[in-house]
């Protein structure tokens, strides 16, 4: 393979992953707005760095990462503590322009999408790391 053939096969690749991801984040917002969940923001992107899907729940905020891959197990196991220590800080950032601010109740969840395309919420499972 040439060098050129590389750089369009991982381009290609590239591509492909970032729209599996977009697809992954709306079957995960669609799961949420079922459950009355209101959509505040998608691909968030702050100073501290990125959250795939913002909700609310009343007066909590929900700060989601998505993952897809084969399994949910899969999924979750390709979250690492970067992510979630990066997920905080952007929390922490989103909620500072919220009427309470940091008093702002937070939830930190993960949406996994399967490769059938079926959704597992695992609510509150960031918090714990």
């Amino acid at each position: 393979m040439t060098t050129q053939q590389v750089t369009t096969a991982r381009q290609h690749r590239g591509r492909s992953n970032y729209h599996a991801g977009v697809a992954a984040e709306e079957i995960v917002a669609r799961a949420y707005a079922r459950r009355g969940y209101v959509l505040a923001a998608q691909r968030w992107r702050g100073q501290s760095g990125e959250v795939d899907l913002i909700l609310k729940d009343g007066d909590t905020v929900v700060f989601v990462e998505v993952k897809k891959s084969r399994t949910f197990d899969q999924a979750m196991g390709r979250i690492t503590q970067v992510q979630v220590d990066r997920i905080c800080r952007a929390a922490t950032e989103f909620v500072g322009s919220e009427p309470r601010g940091q008093l702002t109740p937070m939830r930190f969840d993960v949406g996994l999408v399967d490769g059938a395309g079926d959704v597992e919420i695992r609510e509150g499972v960031l918090g714990g790391w």
